[in-house]
């Protein structure tokens, strides 16, 4: 099966290119502008495009190289058109990207119905939200008798302090001190982004970590897929100086003393690379749900927890085993949806290599 790779230079990109190349049934084909997409594709013995997978046109590239799906890895989502998706319908064949961004998924949803008349799978959002975190909840559903309804959702991110890209960092701060959506009895209330900090437990990280409300695709979807009322999702870099800072940002914007957070999101990526040494490696997720049988309430928490900086990794498996899925054969629904219900959270975690993550359940 040929697999193209938008984005192949960069983190996440180059991960998902390093561990598809190992896949015998897979063969790569991977896009990008600058000199480590070449070089990589050299190591790999794998095509290469060089070029803007967002310009028009690049339905050509994709019937050049014969591709059956395309893996979108180059972000920041923010902002972003459709354009990669659209091409592919253009030319017909399956999509999926890495996009956390709230609105980004959302609107890829407005290609259902072209998407279906080409007979291809348009799936947005295949990273660590929605798709496991979606599938960590599948799981426990699965193993709950029937009956069982979820009351409350809260779960979370906190990254270790190495800095990502420039362009996720652009991203992610591109919403400080301006409000998103997070339900609440029932109904969606707007918060300010990367504010009301919360000090978080993890197993296996001393101490606390400071964690914040960001903007992920699960507000949208989790409510009606699982008819939950209280949905919370917060975020935060593994030093804590680092989520003071975004705190100090959103404060600015609030106040009306920032416009634009791009420069700020530039000084803030130098800097957080400066103190990376303050971190001890180590990231992890979180999801702890609330449900409830016959009036008996039970909480439940799992967490997957990454050493040795690795946690950038986890992002990339829900690509990486769709690609698989595809290549043993399986071929997934037509039409333009967020990517939740298309990877088994076992599926998800195969791709993961267990040598720097460890995985933690409890129940109550």
């Amino acid at each position: 099966m040929k697999v193209l790779i938008v984005g192949a230079g960069g983190n996440f990109g180059s991960i998902i290119s390093r561990k598809l190349s190992r896949i015998p049934e897979i063969e790569l084909v991977l896009v990008g502008r600058s000199e480590q997409a070449r070089d990589l594709a050299k190591e790999l013995g794998a095509e290469y495009w060089q070029g803007d997978a967002l310009a028009d046109g690049f339905a050509q590239v994709l019937a050049q190289y014969a591709v059956e799906l395309v893996v979108h890895a180059a972000g920041p989502f923010q902002n972003q058109s459709l354009n990669v998706a659209s091409a592919c319908i253009d030319y017909g064949c399956h999509y999926c990207d890495l996009s956390d961004a709230r609105e980004f998924v959302t609107k890829s949803k407005a290609l259902d119905s072209s998407a279906r008349e080409k007979g291809v799978a348009i799936l947005s959002g295949c990273s660590s939200v929605p798709t496991l975190s979606s599938a960590v909840i599948d799981a426990y559903l699965a193993s709950e008798p029937k009956g069982t309804v979820l009351t409350s959702i809260r779960h979370g991110i906190t990254s270790s302090g190495k800095m990502p890209g420039l362009s996720t960092v652009v991203g992610v701060l591109e919403y400080a001190g301006r409000s998103i959506p997070q339900q609440r009895n029932g109904a969606l209330h707007q918060v300010p982004g990367w504010k009301d900090l919360e000090a978080v437990k993890v197993a296996g990280i001393s101490g606390r970590r400071l964690v914040a409300n960001v903007d992920v695709p699960d507000m949208d979807i989790f409510p009606e897929r699982y008819a939950v009322k209280d949905i919370v999702f917060k975020a935060g870099p593994g030093v804590a100086m680092g989520a003071l800072a975004n705190y100090a940002l959103a404060t600015v914007v609030q106040w009306g003393l920032a416009k634009s957070t791009f420069r700020v999101a530039g000084w803030l990526h130098k800097l957080g690379r400066r103190f990376e040494f303050l971190g001890d490696g180590k990231s992890a997720m979180y999801v702890e749900l609330k449900s409830l049988l016959r009036s008996e309430e039970t909480t439940y928490r799992w967490e997957i927890l990454a050493t040795h900086d690795k946690g950038p990794q986890i992002p990339c498996c829900g690509a990486i085993a769709l690609a698989r899925k595809m290549a043993s054969g399986y071929r997934p629904d037509s039409g333009a949806r967020p990517c939740v219900g298309e990877i088994t959270l076992g599926e998800y975690l195969y791709e993961i290599d267990p040598s720097f993550v460890t995985i933690t359940e409890s129940k109550s």
